[in-house]
């Protein structure tokens, strides 16, 4: 529930999101933290990652598009996360090192170094509809190497005015989406917000969300005959709790 301004009226209305929407992220794990007030160089981030888990950010994109001017994100994306069951470790990861995207322009002095900090690992978004019979279908398929920011960028960049890391502190990637039509991480995206539907089997059309929409998220890199996986997380869409 939240504020948002049904299209052509002028006046918010308080009620259930009708643009419910999710994002296909990675998140990562501290392992070991910082001190206040301290730094971490790029050249030593990733000391302090633990590992990887797979991250849904739900988001109710009509709550978030009223809101965010001035607050920002705020009721529109802090009523649910959802985490993949298990953590893997960056150890397990290094077979599937691999160069990032170019960054132009060129990024300040502090968070230029190796470009070797992005890894390669498969993620895909299925979607089963409520009611459906059929398996679930994949509607996106993409890979964690199309960040523009590193794990260890983004770690440095936090830390870069002192704020203290903590065991345990889990941080979100953002969206994860690829070059292609096929490749993008969130419905928004995906259907130009609603106004292009997806058109599933059945006859039936995705713009948003509904309740018992199931999402699933899979992650998994490959190599070699060698394959890692993140598992997966699935959830199953319930109806907005009533309110007084």
């Amino acid at each position: 529930n939240g504020q948002y301004r049904p299209a052509g009226q002028e006046t918010p209305v308080f009620g259930p999101t009708q643009q419910l929407d999710f994002e296909l992220e990675t998140a990562f794990i501290v392992g070991q933290g910082t001190a206040q007030g301290s730094t971490v160089p790029l050249a030593d981030a990733e000391s302090h990652i633990f590992g990887l888990v797979l991250f849904n950010d739900w988001s109710a994109r009509d709550i978030q598009s009223w809101e965010y001017q001035p607050l920002g994100p705020f009721l529109g994306k802090n009523f649910a996360s959802s985490v993949s069951p298990w953590v893997v470790t960056l150890d397990a990861l290094e077979p599937f090192r691999v160069a990032g995207p170019a960054q132009e322009p060129q990024p300040l002095p502090y968070l230029q170094g190796t470009s070797y900090h992005h890894f390669d690992i498969q993620l895909e978004v299925l979607i089963q509809p409520a009611g459906a019979t059929v398996a679930p279908l994949v509607i996106s398929h993409t890979s964690m190497r199309h960040l523009y920011w590193s794990m260890a960028q983004q770690l440095t960049h936090h830390a870069s005015n002192g704020c203290p890391l903590e065991a345990g502190d889990l941080y979100a990637s953002g969206t994860i989406s690829g070059p292609t039509s096929g490749s993008l991480g969130s419905l928004l995206e995906m259907t130009q917000r609603g106004t292009q539907p997806l058109a599933l089997p059945g006859d039936l059309q995705l713009g948003f969300l509904r309740d018992g929409d199931t999402v699933i998220l899979r992650g998994y890199a490959e190599k070699n005959g060698v394959r890692i996986g993140l598992g997966e997380v699935s959830s199953t869409v319930l109806p907005a709790a009533t309110t007084e």
